[in-house]
């Protein structure tokens, strides 16, 4: 009997880990991640028939989908987006349809870093994201650089900035209480150190 099913059950296992393989990188990686209007995803459809589509969230945080038209996805992971479209294809269209959902570009969450950086600028959220991190990313402190850094972070709820003062030699020394974690929206300002 064992060696009847032996077959049947590798089959089974091989697809399970290439469906996790596949869709894991989403649950692993990206969870943190919330999306919005003008992120770019990649949607397929792996299984019963492949499917392949790159869609642009618009203003109002929907994409469209082959058979099932608009999907409101703002705000929601790219888990949670997999789930929602997988059900609704399995809702008349597809009998146990396999989804895989991956972010192609990342371009509606942003930090800035002003002041005595290399590059300063703009930059698309990452997992992780910390001060030093952001201002190593931002092409790190110029020679004129100060280790005195400011966050100005948008006040929830209203308008204006709450300013956040870091001095990063505590963080590298790791006499503070560690290195700030960087928020959507966040500027980081370098100031010119005094001589």
């Amino acid at each position: 009997m064992y060696k009847i099913l032996s077959p049947i059950l590798n089959t089974s296992a091989a697809f399970l880990c290439a469906f996790w393989v596949l869709t894991g990188s989403i649950c692993a990686e990206e969870t943190w991640y919330t999306v919005g209007p003008g992120d770019v995803l990649q949607i397929s459809v792996l299984q019963p028939e492949e499917i392949q589509s790159q869609v642009t969230v618009t203003m109002d945080g929907a994409v469209s989908f082959p058979f099932i038209g608009n999907v409101k996805v703002r705000g929601m992971t790219l888990a949670e987006i997999q789930q929602t479209i997988q059900q609704r294809l399995a809702d008349g269209y597809f009998q146990y349809p396999v989804v895989s959902v991956a972010m192609q570009e990342s371009n509606s969450k942003h930090y800035f870093v002003y002041g005595e950086v290399n590059t300063p600028g703009g930059y698309p959220m990452t997992e992780n994201m910390s001060i030093l991190r952001a201002i190593s990313v931002a092409g790190g402190f110029t020679k004129f650089g100060s280790t005195s850094v400011k966050i100005l972070r948008p006040r929830e709820g209203s308008s204006g900035y709450e300013p956040i003062l870091v001095d990063v030699r505590d963080v590298m020394r790791g006499t503070s209480a560690g290195d700030i974690a960087v928020k959507s929206g966040d500027v980081i300002v370098v100031a010119e150190g005094r001589f």
